[in-house]
């Protein structure tokens, strides 16, 4: 509550010190004042204990940045929302990473100063614990387990700061969702979000697809065509699999990232263009470096802010919440009434390791909509295989048809067949899909899609970027 919060203000200018301690004490806060980085050190030394500091970056003798490192190694807890009147980017990535919860900038308006203490404190509505927060259609955000919540807010201060961000984690877990929060909350919101799969448009097409092309720049461009990047001027740009860009491409990339302007395929006019990059990946980035798979300059660039996303058995926490979502949006989609989520079936869930995270999640309780058997979805997740190489679900073969038969029985065993046939090949390459496809002799599209179509996931016999966020 707003009566029993500690706040400890440091500002070395003692007109902003007494002008913000008044906004605070209107609000009955409990406020504790220092006018330098060390004294505010020996204060939490001696044994004071703030809810919430509030912190000047530039001050004399030891700044704010080393105030905030050097506080939050004697109180690990504690929430630091950093002042300062010069939003500089190095400092706001610099705090981000020290662990701030927000930066403000001054001179700021008192709504705003009590909207981040609300959100830091927890005193209204909008922290987001256990709620589901909307992005777009079917696109959603939860933080109902502290490091999805830590999540969060380096989201919210990162998406004021116009930088590149790379997000990391296991295929399904939301780096998507994380991409277009980031959206959400950036001065960009009003402006295009768009997403481009790297994986899921062939190399040589996947130019034209960014940058765009004239006409006769090839075989059939009849006209021009403006890329992903044109049609998101001022807007934002997933780059999801950036890992599958093929290395001549990501070399224009780093051109755009540098100088904000490319050509389209067939022409030697420069087009300038403002739009925020976001890159995901689920790949190994050290393996990737060192195979020349992904370029060591892009990466760093890229990698101007990193966003891991955890797995799914590493935030337990949020599995009630999103079966009942899921839930209630997928008996809305397809017209059936919601089943009920026993504690059996919960604890079910709760026990199972989710190899695909919310995607498979998501398809779980499609399945368990359509067949309605209980029994048939908590067996369903019981242990598969002898954890080694790459796992798949059967009942992800299962697209919703509860009849029998010889036909049913036989479309089975021919697709677990066929899916045990690509998990083997994966494991082989190490999870090069392209090589996986090549072994098989279908097209990399196509064994994209049976991966989707038969749920299989790489298990920890083989590296998987893993979130520890």
């Amino acid at each position: 509550m707003k009566e029993t919060a500690n706040i400890l203000l440091v500002d070395d200018e003692p007109g902003m010190l007494r002008y913000i301690r008044t906004l605070l004490e209107v609000e009955n806060y409990k406020v504790e004042t220092a006018s330098t980085g060390e004294e505010a050190v020996q204060r939490v030394e001696k044994g004071l204990r703030p809810d919430l500091v509030l912190l000047d970056v530039l001050m004399p003798g030891i700044d704010g940045l080393q105030t905030l490192e050097q506080i939050r190694q004697l109180q690990p807890g504690v929430k630091v929302i950093m002042l300062s009147c010069v939003s500089d980017t190095r400092k706001v990535v610099q705090a981000i990473r020290l662990g701030a919860y927000d930066y403000l900038t001054k001179p700021f308006q008192k709504a705003e100063l009590d909207t981040v203490i609300d959100q830091c404190l927890g005193t209204n509505q909008q922290n987001y614990q256990g709620e589901v927060e909307e992005l777009a259609d079917d696109v959603f955000f939860v933080a109902a387990s502290p490091v999805m919540r830590k999540l969060r807010s380096q989201a919210a201060l990162v998406a004021n700061v116009d930088i590149p961000v790379l997000m990391l984690g296991e295929s399904g877990t939301g780096k998507e969702v994380m991409a277009r929060l980031i959206h959400k909350l950036s001065p960009r919101a009003h402006r295009t979000f768009l997403k481009v799969n790297c994986a899921a448009v062939p190399a040589d097409l996947l130019e034209s697809e960014l940058f765009g092309y004239e006409a006769g720049a090839f075989t059939g461009a009849n006209h021009p065509k403006p890329g992903k990047f044109e049609l998101c001027n001022k807007g934002t740009i997933l780059l999801d699999e950036i890992g599958e860009m093929p290395p001549g491409l990501q070399a224009k990339l780093l051109h755009v990232l540098q100088d904000q302007q490319f050509s389209r395929l067939g022409s030697r006019s420069m087009i300038k263009v403002d739009v925020r990059i976001l890159a995901a990946t689920n790949i190994n980035i050290p393996e990737a470096l060192a195979s020349k798979r992904l370029r060591e300059d892009l990466y760093y660039r890229l990698n101007a802010f990193t966003l891991e996303v955890p797995p799914l058995r590493e935030r337990k926490e949020e599995i009630p919440i999103l079966l009942k979502h899921f839930m209630s949006r997928l008996s809305e989609r397809y017209a059936r009434p919601p089943l009920p989520l026993s504690p059996e079936l919960l604890q079910a869930c709760q026990d199972y390791t989710w190899p695909g995270n919310l995607r498979e999640l998501s398809n779980f309780i499609k399945r368990y909509l359509v067949l309605g058997d209980e029994k048939l979805a908590i067996n369903e997740l019981h242990p598969k295989g002898d954890g080694s190489g790459a796992q798949f679900d059967p009942a992800a073969r299962n697209n919703g048809d509860a009849g029998g038969g010889l036909k049913s029985l036989a479309r089975s065993a021919k697709d677990e067949a066929e899916a045990e046939a690509i998990a083997k090949a994966l494991d082989e390459t190490n999870w090069n899909r392209k090589q996986a496809a090549a072994l098989l002799k279908i097209s990399y599209k196509a064994l994209l899609y049976k991966i989707r179509q038969y749920g299989i996931a790489q298990s920890k016999g083989h590296h998987r970027l893993s979130a520890g966020a």
